[in-house]
């Protein structure tokens, strides 16, 4: 009897051993085999067509290899394979929550986002991060800690005037626990009113929690119009003085006053760089960005006439601000200042000021998309190796970037105007956002590393959103793949959602970083 029931219970472990591993099998993405394809390792180096076996969730094998008889295969001919992109800073947090699938970012070819960009992120990240592994999406995500976000839990609605030691030694514990509940670093947003009153010394300290955690800091600096480069000279300080690695957000010159200064910018932050400074950025490719109204308004004197004029007349006349959005007055949305102005029979500041009353009235602000960049400084930063691609859009954008970033570079900047090579934006795409990361799993083409893949062809890859159709989604984008499984095929999403949280749902081997520790720069303001 006891031998029977002996083998009984062997039989059993075996059965409960199949059953588990049947199961797990038919959970995993299957193996396959792409064929044919020009690939891309996500370097620069030149594209090479070779063979690339997917097994689960990873580069199984990349070479002038046969696929085994009865392997599935997908013939790639006349298509680019290249590691999925990684968006450094994207704002799909809510729309995260109604459009999993986010067909707008895996249509681009994103295969990872990075959220919690300009200061403003979600809290507590730890419980965030949580509901976002039961509540998985197309694509993985990640997340930074936001600057502003942690002020105002400290401050609250008492935020214009500097925060006291105390206040601060709160902000830093709030960092502490953000970091390690799994942020990647810190963002902050300092042209935005939360963030405006904080003093240097602040954002410091608060990049100096992140640097402790191996983390990285992302900034929307303080001016991007006619004090950019004092605002430039402040982002270098913090990055010297927390040594920490600094990612420049959105990098650009989007006054009148600084048109053409591309250059001079460059040279402060590669002399920054020789210094021993790790700074980065990234570039949107549209030459207009997608704010609040407030923002067109650096000294804050909303509803004063000469500060309003001068104002509107920096960013390029009142005919270059586009109202988005604005809940008193939905009918404003797609019209200008200027054309409102014509239309209410009132000057364009005296329209300004009317919406900045209603919005205050109405505890809301109008979103603005402000048209105020020209083409050769957005080429002469693109150009830099240094500068990788971002969208700074996410799901349900107004802006075109929303929708249309990757691709855009891509059919414009490469294929049409010849501003990079193919290989050269790949990197931007993929293996730069990864080594402001620390990812070496991810952003890459090799055996080993997580299949983020993407197919496209090189010849009709395009964006079609515009300023008029924002959600338009772009073409020329074939396949994509997040750990294996395809997400997009066919012009639509397949329904998998496979996305994961990064990282603490996959350990991710990050590289050894040395911060920078040579002495602040001058010119470091405190705002």
């Amino acid at each position: 009897m006891k031998s029977f029931l002996l083998k009984l219970a062997v039989l059993l472990v075996v059965a409960l051993a199949l059953t588990s591993t049947l199961l797990h099998s038919q959970n995993q993405p299957p193996t396959f085999v792409i064929v044919n394809a020009q690939v891309s390792d996500g370097s620069d180096s030149p594209l090479k067509k070779v063979n690339v076996r997917v097994n689960g969730d990873r580069i199984a094998k990349i070479g002038l290899f046969k696929p085994a008889p009865g392997e599935q295969i997908i013939d790639a001919q006349g298509l680019v394979l290249s590691p999925g992109f990684i968006d450094m800073h994207n704002h799909s947090t809510e729309g995260l929550d109604s459009d999993p699938l986010a067909e707008t970012q895996i249509s681009q070819g994103i295969t990872t986002v990075v959220l919690g960009a300009d200061g403003d992120s979600p809290w507590p990240i730890g419980a965030w991060l949580d509901t976002r592994r039961k509540n998985s999406a197309s694509l993985n995500v990640a997340t930074l800690f936001g600057h502003a976000t942690v002020r105002s839990l400290v401050l609250g609605k008492d935020f214009q005037r500097i925060a006291t030691p105390e206040e601060i030694q709160k902000m830093t514990a709030l960092a502490e626990d953000a970091m390690n509940e799994g942020a990647l670093g810190v963002s902050s947003g300092l042209e935005y009113d939360v963030a405006s009153y904080s003093t240097t010394e602040e954002v410091v300290a608060l990049a100096e929690v992140a640097a402790k955690h191996g983390g990285f800091y992302e900034t929307h600096i303080r001016d991007e119009g006619n004090k950019s480069f004092s605002a430039l000279d402040e982002e270098i300080a913090i990055g010297q003085r927390a040594h920490i690695p600094v990612e420049h957000s959105h990098i650009k010159v989007s006054t009148v006053a600084v048109w053409g200064k591309a250059p001079e910018y460059i040279n402060v932050i590669e002399a920054a760089r020789k210094r021993g400074l790790d700074i980065l950025a990234d570039c949107y490719p549209y030459d207009a960005w997608h704010s609040n109204i407030k923002v067109l308004m650096p000294d804050k004197q909303y509803t004063n006439q000469q500060s309003v004029e001068k104002a509107l007349t920096d960013t390029g006349g009142p005919d270059t601000v586009t109202i988005t959005e604005f809940a008193p007055h939905p009918e404003y949305a797609g019209h200008n200042i200027a054309e409102l102005a014509k239309e209410h029979k009132v000057s364009t500041t005296d329209m300004y000021i009317q919406i900045i009353k209603e919005g205050d009235a109405a505890n809301t602000e109008a979103s603005i998309i402000g048209k105020s960049m020209i083409d050769r400084d957005i080429q002469a930063f693109y150009q830099q190796p240094w500068v990788m691609v971002a969208s700074d859009g996410g799901i349900g954008s107004q802006h075109p970037r929303g929708a249309g970033t990757f691709p855009r570079v891509l059919g414009l900047y490469v294929r049409e105007k010849h501003w990079l090579t193919l290989p050269e934006a790949i990197h931007k795409m993929t293996g730069l956002p990864a080594q402001r990361l620390g990812w070496k799993d991810r952003g890459t083409l090799r055996e080993g590393a997580y299949a983020d893949l993407v197919l496209f062809n090189p010849a009709t890859v395009i964006d079609r959103s515009t300023f008029g159709k924002p959600f338009e989604l772009a073409t020329g984008i074939e396949k994509v793949f997040v750990s294996g499984t395809l997400v997009w095929s066919d012009a639509k999403a397949t329904g998998g959602k496979p996305g994961r949280v990064i990282p603490s749902d996959t350990p991710i081997k990050r590289d050894d970083r040395k911060a920078a520790k040579s002495e602040s720069a001058p010119g470091a303001v405190s705002e």
